[in-house]
């Protein structure tokens, strides 16, 4: 987390995390400590709670299509709390916010989320980007905030073609475009490569998982979320199972062949999950007992996080006697 902050800061790059990864207010407040300019969330109830959680929270971009009359006026209800932005990729999307927010006494922030590779949500070329920017600036209760793109890893060309093109041809209609948001934890120290963007958006930084680990973008010793399973059989030389099956570890492979890396036991793969049973097999003699604790690094740490309703902290060997609930899992719509 301070290796990239200190990176974007040379650069100058504002930095704005995204809490999916962690969901705690707790991590969000040192992430604004350490240099961030706010937070980024993916869900109106994630914003929700991380405000409720801290003081110190009060500037949020939300990253998602808000629509459906109830998300809208719980938005407008956030929006009185904190710097509020959000995105929209579709006049349906602007139509929804305009109507909820044309009484407000503050217009809400609307940046135009852009399609840059990574074929999810967002307009496909700079021309519609621009006209989406126009269709903002336009409407009652909103203000145009700029871009934003989830661009896959190694996108960085890609951002600063699509970028640049969109910024100038929104300029030439004599509209400011104050944001141009990038993201994505695979690639970040490579973020000044698309120097168009203002911010990034880093979010499995926080703790690093096995699939950062295989890209080569951190070792096992900067992953810092685990799952401890107790091995509950042994019923074969070279096969064990354990207690953690697809409602932790989750179905997520992210092109990885197995569901975790077991630390220290590079012999063993763990090669099938059910929902309480994980399976470690291995081509020699597995060498574990009924009973015994193994500490896993998950495939994808941020959809780990959304399964538990609280974590422990590990120091120096001393875990904290109380857990902490993570406030910002999915319990919300």
């Amino acid at each position: 987390m301070l290796r990239f902050q200190q990176y974007a800061d040379v650069h100058g790059i504002k930095v704005r995390p995204h809490i999916k990864t962690h969901k705690l207010p707790l991590v969000a407040e040192m992430q604004l400590e350490a240099g961030a300019v706010g937070i980024t969330c993916q869900k109106v109830s994630e914003a929700e709670a991380m405000i409720a959680g801290s003081s110190a929270i009060r500037d949020i971009l939300i990253t998602y299509n808000v629509v459906g009359q109830q998300k809208l006026q719980r938005l407008r209800l956030l929006a009185d709390k904190v710097t509020l932005s959000v995105v929209a990729d579709s006049a349906e999307v602007i139509d929804g916010l305009s109507e909820a927010f044309a009484q407000a006494e503050k217009p809400l922030t609307v940046l135009v989320e852009c399609n840059t590779g990574a074929d999810r949500c967002g307009v496909s070329t700079p021309k519609d980007a621009e006209a989406l920017a126009a269709k903002i600036v336009a409407a009652p209760g909103l203000v145009f905030g700029g871009l934003m793109t989830y661009p896959p890893a190694g996108g960085e060309a890609a951002v600063e073609r699509f970028m640049t093109e969109a910024k100038s041809l929104i300029n030439a209609r004599g509209v400011a475009v104050p944001v141009i948001t990038s993201g994505g934890t695979p690639t970040m120290m490579h973020a000044a490569e698309a120097p168009v963007a203002t911010e990034y958006r880093p979010g499995t930084y926080v703790y690093n998982d096995r699939s950062l680990v295989a890209r080569g973008s951190c070792g096992w010793d900067d992953c810092a979320l685990t799952v401890v399973a107790t091995v509950v059989s042994v019923p074969a030389e070279n096969r064990a199972i354990i207690d953690a099956g697809s409602k932790i570890l989750t179905s997520d492979l992210l092109g990885l062949t197995g569901c975790g890396h077991v630390l220290s036991r590079n012999d063993i793969l763990i090669d099938q999950l059910s929902e309480e049973h994980g399976r470690f097999v291995s081509d020699g003699p597995i060498n574990l007992r009924v009973g015994e604790k193994v500490r896993i690094v998950p495939n994808h740490a941020c959809v780990v996080t959304n399964m538990v309703d609280s974590l422990f902290i590990a120091r120096d060997g001393n875990i904290s006697p109380k857990p902490l609930p993570v406030l910002a899992r999915g319990k919300l719509v």
